[in-house]
């Protein structure tokens, strides 16, 4: 399958972005869909991710409240919505994809497949 991120840009702090990745190649509802980042610097992140029916979401600590994964299967896309960005969210975003599994909702960096990754910057 491959995954299209889109989305990213400048920001200040406060304000809010929403990230999509489109997917083709594959049944999009076969497949648990996250968000991993990695700011300059640092390793990699896990933001979040959903389960392939949406009804499970998980997210890290330092975005939960702040930013919210969806889903359309109809339109074989996830989003991430993210609301009180922060200078320390800068970072570049990668949406990953995992075959027939709930399993990996809190790897890092074990994927099946992998966006090409969005920036991110937050600028105080």
């Amino acid at each position: 399958v491959q995954l299209q991120a889109s989305g990213g840009g400048l920001v200040q702090v406060g304000g809010s972005l929403r990230l999509s990745c489109a997917a083709s190649g594959g049944t999009f509802s076969e497949y648990t869909m996250g968000w991993i980042r990695q700011a300059p610097g640092k390793e990699r992140d896990i933001v979040a991710s959903i389960s392939r029916t949406g009804g499970v979401t998980y997210y890290a600590n330092s975005v939960k409240g702040r930013f919210t994964i969806s889903r359309d299967n109809a339109k074989n896309t996830v989003y991430l919505q993210m609301n009180s960005l922060k200078p320390e969210d800068t970072a570049v975003y990668f949406c990953t994809a995992d075959y027939n599994t709930d399993q990996r909702m809190r790897t890092i960096n074990v994927h099946d497949y992998w966006g090409q990754g969005t920036l991110v910057t937050v600028s105080s």
